[in-house]
């Protein structure tokens, strides 16, 4: 039974440093950018956008299209990368286990 509270304790700990990396993530930020800059979409590490910028240049054109395209791009970007931070950050309390469910 001795083993059992060692296990249940650090399950716990376990637990309280993945809410602790969470909070973590709303304040980490990644960017990326499609059309060489002209979309720029940055993202936290809870997989939430939070800017879009467009070189206005592109706006004026009547490639609806190829903008719609480079948005679609660079969120795409932006979430793959604020996804591996995420990993990132869950292999270390891990050690490097990749344990089904957690990220």
């Amino acid at each position: 039974m001795k083993n059992l509270g060692n296990i249940l304790r650090q399950a716990q700990k376990i637990q309280e440093r993945m809410a602790k990396i969470q909070e973590e993530m709303a304040e980490k930020v990644v960017e990326a950018t499609s059309g060489g800059g002209m979309v720029k979409v940055v993202v936290n590490g809870k997989q939430e956008i939070l800017s879009v910028e467009i070189d206005p240049e592109i706006l004026s054109s009547d490639e609806k299209e190829m903008v719609q395209d480079l948005i679609v791009a660079a969120v795409n970007e932006a979430l793959r990368k604020s996804r591996e931070l995420v990993a990132e950050e869950m292999s270390k309390l891990t050690g490097g286990l990749n344990i089904p469910g957690l990220f």
